[in-house]
């Protein structure tokens, strides 16, 4: 879940093409399942859950604005983890972007319910989505942005080989910064 009590600074971490993955298995009880139409409605719970959004309308609304162009691949590249009652319970997505006309790979949108969190579900959604992409795209590089506020995934995203960059500009136009970041987050250890 977002600590919104920490400073907000966004910045970008890639794992980097040949960086091995590593493959972090599921708990008993839950297992990986790829995205069916009407799964918005799962998607826009956990990004709400997570404090992503105010709430789950404008989830909703952010997630046809952001697939709408693409909705076939979500079929392929948007992923959850369901437990033994069928619920939905962590999301995450193997996405690209084309960046100065160059397509880029993305890890894009990683969540885990709150009440889900701690139980190894985030490192199993990400080492997962990180092989799909590769599946998908080739041994590349793959890029996710995150901010301070979700300072306890980057440690995570950390375990499955990614690492922060200074690149500023690397996905429509949304800017970070790197430098006030990792003093945030320099503060926070």
């Amino acid at each position: 879940m977002l600590d919104k009590s920490v400073p907000y600074a966004g910045f970008f971490m890639v794992r980097k093409a040949g960086t091995p993955i590593p493959e972090f298995k599921l708990p008993d009880g839950y297992e990986f399942v790829l995205y069916q139409d009407g799964d918005e409605v799962f998607w826009a719970e956990i990004e709400t859950a997570v404090l992503e959004f105010d709430n789950e309308f404008a989830a909703l609304m952010c997630f046809t604005e952001s697939f709408k162009s693409d909705y076939p691949d979500l079929r392929k590249r948007l992923l959850f983890i369901e437990n033994t009652k069928g619920e939905k319970v962590a999301t995450g997505n193997a996405w690209f972007s084309y960046v100065r006309g160059e397509r880029r790979a993305w890890l894009h949108w990683i969540a885990v319910l709150p009440d889900y969190q701690g139980l190894g579900l985030g490192k199993a959604i990400i080492s997962k989505v990180t092989q799909l992409m590769a599946d998908l795209e080739g041994d590349v590089d793959i890029f996710l942005k995150t901010q301070t506020w979700s300072y306890k995934a980057v440690e995570v995203y950390k375990s499955c080989g990614y690492v922060t960059t200074d690149e500023k500009d690397l996905y429509k136009n949304r800017r970070c910064n790197y430098k006030k970041a990792m003093k945030i987050l320099g503060k926070i250890k």
